[in-house]
């Protein structure tokens, strides 16, 4: 994820169950993020998250950074109309992503360079961020 992440130039955008923390809050991907949105005044991380009862009930130093951050990093819960997409992915700016069809499962795909297919899961990303909207509790949950 660090790899693909660090491609991104002016968008992260995330889909994911519940900031997994072996993914999303480690230093690595941490160190990431930061470099982008301090580096880039225009950078824009937008995360949707599809369960987060365990991201609010764990916290993760993923949304202590999102809250010093929210000008540039965006959080919101999947409406309860798209949240049977069991995949999880990482789409840099529209042509780098990382997919995993089952989020439970780290087999997937990545693809450093592909804009015709970063475009198409950045789409569906857009459809889904558009329905969801800004969750206050998700800003209010520990780091």
């Amino acid at each position: 994820m660090s790899r693909v992440a660090s491609t991104a130039r002016r968008n992260l955008s995330i889909y994911t169950p519940d900031l997994e923390p072996q993914v999303y809050d480690q230093h690595a991907f941490l160190e990431v993020v930061k470099r982008l949105v301090l580096a880039r005044g225009y950078a824009r991380v937008r995360v949707l998250i599809s369960e987060p009862s365990r991201t609010i009930r764990e916290g993760n130093r993923f949304l202590a950074m999102g809250r010093r951050l929210t000008t540039y990093i965006d959080l919101r819960n999947v409406h309860v109309d798209h949240r049977n997409n069991a995949a999880a992915f990482l789409i840099a700016d529209d042509r780098a992503l990382v997919y995993r069809l089952q989020a439970t499962r780290w087999d997937g795909m990545a693809e450093l360079n592909d804009t015709a297919i970063a475009r198409k899961y950045l789409s569906y990303f857009d459809e889904i961020w558009r329905a969801s909207e800004p969750e206050p509790e998700i800003r209010m949950m520990r780091g």
